[in-house]
C-alpha cells in the first residue's frame, strides 16, 4: 500500500516550513515508512517559491482525496496574507471533515482561522495578534508554543520559525516515530545537539536493512 501526502502549492510557497516534514516523509529514513508526496494546486502551470523554485503540479487541488491520503501539507505564503487561499481552506475542511490530518503553518494557520478550521481546536501560529486579525472564534484556545496537535490528533499548527518542530509534531501525530526518535530529531536538526546523534542513527539504520 502506497501511503501518501498532498502538498498544497503556491506562488511565493515559503521553501523552509515544510522542507523539513517533506524530507522525512519521503525518505523515511528515520521512520522506516515512506510516502509519495503529490503536490496539488489551483492552477496547472507551474508555481514559484519564495526562493524562486519552480514547481509543476502534479494534480489540482481538487484531486487532493482524503479517502486515498494519509496527509495535507499546507505551507505559508503571501497569498495567505492577501486574504486569499479560500480553495485550499476549503480541501483542508474536507481533510478534517474524513479524519485525514492537516499540518498548517505560518499563514497557513492565518487561512485555517478565516475558515472557522481553529475555532474549536488548539492551535499555533506566528503570534496571537496574528491569527486575531481574521476574526476568528478560537483565540481562547491559541497555545504559545513551536508546534501543537489539537486534541483528536488530526490538526498541526506551527510558527514561520518552527519548521524543525512543525515536522516532529506532524511525524508523531502520524504515529511514525516514538517519542525518542522524535526527541533525538529535534535535538540534532533544531539544537544541533551532537548528543542527540546516536539516539537518532539505530532508526536510520533499521530504514537502511528493512
Amino acid at each position: 500500500m502506497v501511503l501518501r501526502a498532498y502538498l498544497a502549492v503556491y506562488d511565493t510557497l515559503a521553501d523552509w516550513e515544510a522542507g523539513h516534514l517533506l524530507a522525512e516523509l519521503r525518505t523515511g529514513r528515520f521512520t522506516g515508512t515512506p510516502f509519495e508526496v503529490v503536490s496539488v494546486a489551483d492552477a496547472v502551470g507551474p508555481v514559484t517559491t519564495m526562493g524562486g523554485v519552480q514547481i509543476q503540479p502534479d494534480a489540482r487541488l481538487p484531486d487532493a482525496d482524503p479517502a486515498s491520503g494519509e496527509l495535507l501539507i499546507l505551507p505559508g505564503a503571501d497569498l495567505w496574507d492577501a486574504g486569499g487561499g479560500e480553495a485550499v481552506t476549503e480541501v483542508a475542511r474536507r481533510f478534517l471533515t474524513a479524519a485525514t490530518p492537516v499540518a498548517a503553518i505560518c499563514g497557513a494557520t492565518l487561512g485555517l482561522a478565516r475558515a472557522g478550521l481553529l475555532d474549536d481546536r488548539r492551535h499555533t501560529s506566528a503570534a496571537p495578534e496574528y491569527l486575531a486579525t481574521s476574526g476568528y472564534g478560537g483565540a481562547a484556545l491559541y497555545e504559545d508554543a513551536r508546534a501543537v496537535v489539537d486534541d483528536a490528533g488530526l490538526l498541526v499548527t506551527a510558527g514561520p520559525d518552527s519548521p524543525v518542530q512543525f515536522a516532529r509534531a506532524t511525524l508523531g501525530a502520524l504515529g511514525l516515530a516514538p517519542e525518542a526518535t522524535l526527541e533525538a530529531y529535534e535535538g540534532v536538526f533544531h539544537r544541533g545537539d551532537a548528543a542527540s546523534f546516536p539516539a537518532l542513527m539505530p532508526a536510520s539504520r533499521a530504514q537502511q536493512t528493512a
